[in-house]
């Protein structure tokens, strides 16, 4: 284990091995046992379905180290604005038999964000147009009520449990994520979520250091009351392991591990591919989250080439975002050029749409002209993909293997995590 005397960081591991199961156990267990936490309440935020690391064995090695020794212990899930995981899904997520997460976790609350539900938030302030406009360079000039779980504020100490990887929205995700929009009220959620689709995935997606979006997510934050501490986690592509381990400060933490997810989540290409068929796993299970398999592969399409989302397992656009079959996907120009016409919409689901499409232009006499052609080989319905602005492919007609044949096709097996670039 190495510690950062400037930031005061501890680590483990790093870009080039993996964390057996008892160098993870260690680290939390040290970690966690030298923090001040005897007899307060921790409220300890974790991911939802949508991310990859070993949640049951971090959750475990937590428990084993504050059990007895907390007043109070909640497992919050962050998810955001997707959809609530159900008790099975919970169990499996957090490795215990359904229906008895006290045989595994005593003593111990879970809980999914209820972000649906009004009297789940508490509110702890309020970022002014005039500071939206610094942080964001300008791009917006609107106010913000900051609303958060009331769980994080009920409990003395958060503790931010979860992976790093490169984001859309944010340059690379977790740390301060995980409260917002991780457990946040909507409001600061569209702001950001706009904010990011103004500056757009493809310059922010994979950039270190403080995004304007990271900017607004830490100004949130630190309205928040408590102590907050993350234990962030690098999770080796396409498997459970961990290449390394960060605790501290949430902002150093993550900082020291979005260095780690940089070396190891983003592959170079010598130039550009005509045509990628991203294979999406079964842990997105709707285009909303399902997305992230364009979001990270868009860099690397040639103009007037072609991402293939194939999923056969999704059946829907986004149950939670009815609003997006309505507004379809379109680029971000599309928008901007017609405010008026969708200004008083959610503005997340403006960002999903315009992240999905990718770049473009609009204009009253050209209409829209998108960089690249995006095409779902799902489970949606023909209509319903073609109603959206996306064009549509049968799964069925579609053999991984002979288009991986093709020189001018890159296929990227479990897609939505790494992050491909031209170099």
């Amino acid at each position: 284990m190495a510690e950062t005397a400037a930031t005061g960081v501890a680590q483990a591991g790093g870009p080039h091995g993996v964390l057996t199961e008892d160098e993870i156990r260690a680290f939390v267990h040290d970690q966690l046992r030298a923090a001040h936490l005897d007899g307060r309440s921790v409220c300890v935020l974790v991911p939802d379905g949508t991310r990859s690391c070993p949640l049951p064995l971090l959750v475990s090695a937590i428990h084993g180290v504050l059990h007895g020794r907390v007043s109070r212990l909640t497992v919050l899930v962050a998810l955001g604005t997707h959809a609530a995981m159900s008790e099975q899904a919970l169990a499996a997520h957090l490795g215990y038999a359904a229906g008895a997460v006290a045989g595994r976790y005593p003593s111990t609350t879970v809980l999914n964000h209820a972000w649906w539900d009004r009297s789940t938030f508490a509110n702890v302030g309020a970022i002014g147009a005039g500071r939206i406009a610094e942080l964001s360079g300008g791009m917006l000039r609107h106010t913000v009520h900051v609303r958060i779980n009331r769980a994080v504020i009920e409990h003395d100490v958060t503790i931010i449990a979860g992976p790093v990887f490169p984001h859309e929205v944010a340059g690379f995700s977790g740390g301060n994520k995980y409260l917002f929009p991780g457990v946040s009220a909507g409001e600061l959620i569209d702001v950001s979520h706009w904010l990011g689709a103004l500056i757009t995935s493809a310059k922010t997606i994979g950039t270190r250091g403080i995004t304007p979006v990271r900017a607004l997510i830490d100004e949130a934050a630190s309205m928040v009351p408590g102590e907050r501490l993350a234990l962030c986690v690098v999770t080796k592509s396409r498997t459970q392991d961990l290449h390394a381990m960060t605790f501290g400060d949430p902002s150093a933490a993550w900082a020291a591990a979005a260095d780690v997810s940089a070396e190891t989540h983003i592959r170079y290409l010598d130039a550009p591919v005509r045509r990628v068929l991203s294979l999406i796993p079964a842990r997105y299970g709707d285009m909303w989250t399902g997305a992230k398999g364009f979001y990270k592969v868009e860099p690397i399409v040639a103009d007037g080439g072609q991402v293939v989302l194939y999923a056969p397992h999704i059946r829907g656009i986004a149950a939670t975002h009815p609003a997006i079959a309505q507004i379809g996907y379109h680029c971000r120009d599309y928008f901007v050029q017609q405010w008026d016409r969708f200004k008083d919409l959610h503005w997340g689901d403006l960002a999903h749409s315009t992240h999905l499409r990718g770049a473009g232009t609009y204009d009253e006499i050209r209409g829209e002209c998108d960089r690249v052609t995006v095409t779902l080989a799902t489970g949606i319905p023909e209509d319903v993909t073609r109603a959206v602005n996306l064009g549509y492919l049968d799964p069925a007609e579609i053999d991984p293997a002979a288009w991986a044949a093709d020189p001018e096709t890159l296929v990227v097996p479990d897609a939505g995590e790494d992050l491909y670039r031209l170099r």
